[in-house]
């Protein structure tokens, strides 16, 4: 067992795009920072389970893969030389001396800060399964695509209507045989303009229709979907990508006396205060009334919440850092 301490002025808990923003902004304030993480590597879910994704609603990119997005988030946050410490979960919340805060890892490092900020890296999300075939789960069934390679010349089903499904439906339609999405509903959770292009591309789209079957020897060779009032049909299929969504996990955080909402998220105010003194949060873990789970949306929460956590730490400095144009910086390198 580890017995590292570490100080700092703002410890972020989540290493994902909203944390490794809000470590660049805490920088650019002059503050000390330490990034804790339970994955072994930044980028969060983002890293973990889209890299190859195209994302098209981040401010001045028209179009980025989740991989260089992370890249260059990176190196923005690397100015100011952050503590990573990665591959260990945070888990107790207590007191610490001169109004400090200790939070300790799950490999015993104790971080001492003047102020916490959750982002939306935190805890586990657990993907909401295809109850249809799970025995080929890795043989062919996946509920993420980390390598889009091996949909080359395939004949692709996606099954899903929100986001995810779309974005995947648009990536890997260019390099698939064929590509056919499947959604229970007859709308879309997803951006409009994006169902737009699916529906304007070469991908089938089935709706009021689910997939109650998967069928195949070693791999998966075939899927019969149900339309509902209809006849069943047999598709054939060598690669299901089942985005479904994920179920939100806080874990231990569910013990430190956090006011939640279903549970799950946490509940912040405009400041991005939540009800326990020193500790913020920022990012889709969020909720408050007109919440837009967007990484757009929890860049401006994470800028908000280091602003006020700064407040926090010294009520003597001014809540508003002035314009990132005054403020002397290095030049990222995104290597």
């Amino acid at each position: 067992m580890s017995h590292v301490r570490v100080e700092v002025d703002i410890l972020i808990v989540g290493a994902g795009p909203v944390g490794l923003f809000g470590a660049y902004y805490a920088g650019a304030r002059g503050l000390s920072v330490a990034v804790v993480d339970s994955l072994s590597q930044v980028g969060g879910q983002v890293t973990a389970m889209y890299p190859e994704k195209q994302i098209y609603d981040i401010a001045g990119l028209p179009a980025v893969t989740g991989r260089e997005l992370v890249k260059g988030l990176f190196a923005q946050a690397n100015q100011y030389e952050p503590t990573y410490l990665l591959g260990r979960e945070a888990q107790q919340l207590a007191a610490g001396l001169a109004g400090h805060m200790v939070v300790t890892t799950s490999d015993g490092t104790r971080i001492t800060c003047g102020a916490v900020v959750l982002t939306g890296g935190i805890g586990t999300f657990t993907p909401r399964t295809l109850p249809a075939g799970e025995e080929f789960l890795g043989r062919g069934l996946d509920y993420f695509v980390p390598d889009s390679s091996g949909y080359a010349g395939k004949d692709v089903l996606v099954v899903g209507g929100g986001d995810s499904a779309i974005d995947w439906c648009l990536m890997l339609e260019p390099l698939a045989a064929s590509m056919t999405l499947v959604h229970r509903r007859e709308a879309f959770r997803a951006h409009e303009a994006s169902v737009a292009r699916v529906r304007a591309s070469g991908v089938q789209v089935i709706t009021n229709a689910e997939v109650t079957v998967l069928e195949g020897g070693a791999t998966v060779e075939k899927a019969v979907v149900q339309v509902k009032g209809g006849e069943a049909r047999t598709l054939p299929c060598h690669k299901v990508v089942a985005a479904l969504g994920f179920t939100a996990n806080l874990g231990p955080l569910r013990e430190w006396g956090l006011a939640l909402n279903d549970n799950r998220h946490i509940v912040v105010d405009s400041a991005m205060r939540t009800n326990l003194p020193g500790v913020f949060s920022a990012g889709d873990i969020t909720d408050y009334d007109g919440k837009v789970r967007l990484i757009a949306v929890g860049f401006g929460e994470a800028a908000t919440a280091v602003n006020n956590a700064a407040v926090h730490i010294d009520p003597g400095v001014q809540l508003f850092p002035g314009h990132s144009t005054d403020i002397p910086h290095a030049v990222p390198v995104l290597a």
